[in-house]
């Protein structure tokens, strides 16, 4: 999938000094293949280190995009790609404004990182996001509380392409061991649920015509 979007290829991994460790990352990318479940291995910038088939079973009807393929940067996806919400259910509440924390608290522990901050100015481009990021963040936070921030645990609504399937939940579960988190990266697994009944399930979004993927509503600051 990435290498279809203008020669993006996923991100390498962490170079570690010791052979057992060089190790441990191959027998590590070979135990994220072996799942089932979409996974991904993400650095701190949330460029995607490891995929496995099942994560890419999931965006594969995602259209090639230059900076924004979801298994070349997932933050940048999920914030940018205008067929995110295609996928991703309930996309501004349930997937924008946990990754526009995800990215401000990025910022707060790799401030001088340039790939963080070229996606910060990005959100900056954007008055509706930059507005978001600003202040419906903030009041976000406060109303639903830090913990819907983190990820783990997090259940998300997806539309999956295997019409098995469809609208379906996933819990995100963060499988991050020491070893692999002293690297400076984080596994983290869609544990998909049983598809949602029919007359329950939500209409999968269209595809916007516009080039962009940017929220559309932001939370009104508190008066």
């Amino acid at each position: 999938m990435a290498q279809q979007a203008g020669g993006q290829r996923q991100a390498p991994w962490p170079v570690p000094a010791s052979r057992e460790a060089q190790e441990y990352l191959q027998d590590c990318a070979a135990l994220v293949e072996a799942v089932s479940f979409p996974s991904m291995v993400v650095d701190h910038r949330w460029d995607v280190v490891v995929a496995n088939g099942a994560f890419e079973t999931l965006f594969r009807g995602v259209r090639p995009h230059a900076t924004a393929m979801p298994d070349a940067n997932f933050l940048r996806f999920v914030l940018f790609h205008p067929d995110a919400a295609a996928v991703l259910g309930e996309h501004e509440p349930g997937w924008c404004l946990p990754m526009l924390a995800r990215l401000k608290a990025a910022l707060e522990l790799y401030g001088h990182d340039h790939e963080l901050q070229a996606i910060r100015r990005e959100v900056g481009q954007d008055p509706i996001m930059e507005a978001a990021y600003r202040q419906g963040l903030p009041h976000w936070i406060r109303a639903v509380g830090e913990a819907a921030t983190e990820l783990d645990g997090a259940v998300r609504l997806l539309f999956h392409p295997d019409p098995r399937r469809g609208a379906t939940e996933c819990r995100i579960v963060d499988e991050t061991p020491r070893t692999l988190r002293d690297l400076g990266c984080t596994r983290l697994t869609m544990v998909l649920r049983d598809p949602r009944r029919p007359a329950a399930a939500p209409r999968r979004p269209r595809r916007p015509r516009a080039a962009a993927g940017h929220l559309a509503v932001v939370p009104a600051p508190e008066s």
